[in-house]
């Protein structure tokens, strides 16, 4: 009972994150279940919870999403999708991860020192990044941060943002859960752990949505920008 309570407690806080930053909750919910169930459990699990917060977060934000957007990264995340999930099956690469941690650290850095390159971004790249982050999202189980700085790069915030994100990376993790069972990495006990953290999930996205309505343009950006460094020191020391 205690370790259900610590991990409902932990998701509505991630989900609340997440609903104010657009990602991030998987740095908070993810160590915990894998510290709990091991990783080959934890990240299918975390993707069935994730599916239900993300479907949260596109009800509250669909007026403000960029549908466009989400086809052209549909487009690219669902075989690349499948590839991940498979290749969860095998080894991870760790040099890939510590490779990504400071390709995101990079990323922030770069788009302060040179504020002309936040707005040079065409829709179509959507495709590539979304082949790139479903791969990294099914091997690891959280990528979200990945993302940010080509949203942001697009324009996207707030509403636009949290709405746009959230329906792509649903479309990824349906396709991921589909391919983990596929697979065999998923089972009775994942599925319903998975559910139970979803209603709570929803509950902080509700929560984070209230937040985000009264945080200003440039304080978003900034909580966006730490979360992507704090994933990117996570995935170095991972």
């Amino acid at each position: 009972m205690d370790q259900l309570l610590l991990v409902l407690s932990v998701a509505f806080i991630g989900s609340s994150i997440a609903a104010v930053a657009g990602t991030g909750g998987g740095i908070i919910l993810l160590p915990v279940l894998i510290s709990l169930f091991g990783v080959r459990e934890a990240v299918p699990m975390y993707a069935v919870a994730q599916l239900i917060g993300n479907l949260s977060r596109v009800g509250f934000n669909w007026s403000k999403i960029e549908f466009n957007v989400v086809l052209w990264f549909a487009g690219g995340a669902i075989p690349f999708a499948i590839l991940g999930s498979w290749l969860f099956t095998r080894i991870p690469d760790a040099g890939l991860l510590k490779a990504l941690g400071v390709f995101l650290i990079s990323s922030v850095i770069i788009r302060r020192l040179h504020p002309a390159l936040r707005r040079r971004f065409v829709t179509f790249w959507f495709a590539p990044i979304g082949g790139v982050f479903s791969v990294v999202s099914a091997i690891v189980g959280s990528a979200g941060p990945l993302l940010a700085p080509f949203y942001l790069s697009y324009g996207l915030i707030k509403g636009a943002f949290i709405g746009t994100e959230a329906l792509g990376t649903a479309v990824m993790h349906i396709t991921k859960i589909s391919s983990y069972q596929v697979f065999g990495a998923m089972s009775p006990v994942i599925w319903l752990t998975g559910f139970v953290i979803g209603p709570v999930m929803i509950a902080g996205s509700y929560t984070g949505k209230l937040i985000l309505d009264h945080i200003p343009t440039h304080i978003f950006v900034w909580i966006v920008e730490a979360v992507v460094v704090l994933f990117g020191i996570w995935l170095l020391i991972k």
